[in-house]
């Protein structure tokens, strides 16, 4: 294929995926913006109004960058899980396998998908802040720019999770028993300054704090984490994970099972 066919192949895949979400939006776009406002309204106002201020910040204000980044990541993971799998369940990854178009072309499709996805509902969460807080962007490339990055690692990450399914059940069980409690202790509600040595250093070893924490000094200036090694962190994971998920591809894992 040559440059022009290439991108033509990347383009028709990735408009599939978002006319995919978009023609039942009322399934995907419309729950997050539902349970965020339920955030907003019981963690923001109820329990926020109780807790005061966090790191200089109302924890209205505090918990908002969090919130929206939970939701990019929740739906940029599972619009590709579970729009890769219905793929091979259908069988019809095999005959992108054996068209011209090369297997990046393939990965970086249904990633471009589940980004627009996440992202979607990132603007949409953001727009529904807008009642409760006044957002003041600090930094608005550093902002942006981890946003799509955050939402291209985990769009990445589903695609894993796709190929090593083997039944529906299988891409439920790294959002519900994986990826939401490292959200959660992702510091989305709280600063690790707040916990015991001990459970700030373990706290480390979770990738999701340092993507929230970068968003969240976007926003607000403040991190609990040096900026610079937070980003390099999220470019670590990405091209580990976009590597790893080109080989499986390449070799068939996941598709031929």
């Amino acid at each position: 294929m040559n440059a022009q066919q290439t991108a033509i192949a990347l383009w028709t895949l990735m408009v599939k995926e978002i006319k995919r979400f978009t023609r039942i939006w009322p399934q995907t776009l419309l729950p997050p913006s539902i349970t965020m406002t339920m955030y907003f309204i019981i963690f923001g106002n109820l329990i926020g109004s109780r807790i005061g201020e966090m790191d200089g910040y109302s924890y209205m204000d505090f918990i908002v960058p969090g919130l929206i980044m939970m939701s990019v990541i929740t739906n940029s993971y599972s619009n590709v899980a579970s729009s890769f799998f219905s793929n091979k369940f259908q069988r019809s990854v095999e005959e992108m396998m054996v068209s011209p178009m090369p297997n990046w072309v393939m990965l970086s499709g249904f990633i471009l998908g589940g980004m627009a996805r996440g992202l979607g509902v990132g603007i949409i969460v953001t727009g529904v802040s807008l009642f409760f807080t006044r957002i003041d962007v600090a930094h608005p490339i550093l902002t942006v720019g981890v946003v799509v990055l955050t939402a291209a690692l985990f769009a990445t990450g589903g695609f894993i999770n796709a190929l090593l399914g083997k039944k529906f059940d299988d891409i439920s069980i790294v959002p519900t028993f994986i990826l939401t409690p490292l959200t959660y202790l992702g510091g989305v509600f709280y600063s690790i300054s707040l916990l015991p040595d001990f459970w700030q250093g373990a706290s480390m070893l979770n990738p999701i704090l340092y993507m929230v924490n970068v968003f969240r000094y976007g926003f607000l200036g403040v991190s609990d984490i040096p900026v610079g090694w937070a980003l390099a962190a999220v470019f670590g994971f990405i091209i580990a994970l976009f590597s790893l998920a080109l080989w499986m591809l390449e070799n068939g894992k996941g598709i031929r099972s």
